[in-house]
């Protein structure tokens, strides 16, 4: 198995791409460490995973003890932490005239601050293990749509923070930090979000090319196999990479009427 034997800490795990990746790193063989914001969801997440290999806490990602208190529960449950993915995150619309200063103060609380706070406690142990760090980041990173203005904001300063750290701390001590932006993925929270937008039943099904050439949109499982990969041994030195996980060029789209 790829990820045997090795200790993962993941935020933002009980639904979503979280809770694919925490499914996918316990099939691989780890032993999981997840934190989430509702304890009903943690519930759940207990009745379909057990408790083999999986400890969940239930905690604000942004309250100041989170992150020492999740290093406590690796170490005293497990012994060591090898690697953390930083997926928790707010996606909520607004643009410059809806973003007001404790809109932006509380997206990028979660979005950025918070992965730097955990990334901050874990680092020690990441280094005793030549660990990793993966930030779960988005293609708004780069821009952004009209109606996703601090969002966007957060998850572009998260993707300097994994170039910047994944340079420094690779040289430095061996740890090495990535970032997935995903494109569009398909999950319940996606599905409540275009729900209270207005979109009807069945919306999925009828994606126009110019955002799905697929036709569908991505499974958040399809998220979680890459993200093995870049927690793994066999992706082997690989660091300050942010991999965009879309279907179709950032660059040079080809926008033809065709589509």
């Amino acid at each position: 198995m790829r990820l045997e034997n090795k200790v993962i800490l993941i935020t933002g795990g009980y639904t979503g791409i979280g809770y694919a990746i925490v499914r996918a790193c316990l099939r691989e063989g780890a032993r999981v460490i997840v934190n989430g914001l509702r304890e009903e969801k943690a519930r759940k997440v207990i009745s379909e995973l057990g408790t083999e290999n999986l400890v969940v806490h239930t905690q604000d990602i942004t309250d100041e003890t989170a992150p020492e208190q999740l290093v406590k529960i690796a170490i005293d449950t497990f012994g060591k932490l090898d690697a953390v993915v930083n997926n928790a995150a707010i996606i909520q619309s607004s643009n410059m005239a809806t973003t007001d200063m404790d809109f932006l103060k509380r997206m990028l609380a979660v979005n950025t601050l918070a992965p730097f706070a955990v990334i901050k406690a874990t680092l020690p142990h990441l280094i005793k293990t030549k660990g990793c760090i993966l930030n779960i980041g988005s293609i708004n990173a780069w821009s952004g749509e009209p109606n996703l203005l601090a969002y966007s904001i957060s998850k572009g300063a998260l993707m300097t923070l994994t170039r910047n750290l994944g340079d420094t701390l690779f040289r430095e001590n061996e740890v090495r930090v990535n970032q997935i932006n995903p494109g569009w993925v398909l999950t319940e929270n996606e599905l409540a979000n275009q729900k209270a937008l207005g979109k009807k039943e069945g919306w999925d099904k009828d994606i126009p090319k110019m955002f799905a050439p697929s036709n569908r949109l991505f499974k958040p499982e399809e998220i979680a196999a890459a993200a093995v990969f870049l927690l793994s041994d066999e992706c082997g030195p690989v660091s300050a990479q942010v991999i965009e996980l879309e279907q179709y060029p950032m660059i040079g789209r080809n926008v033809s009427k065709t589509w």
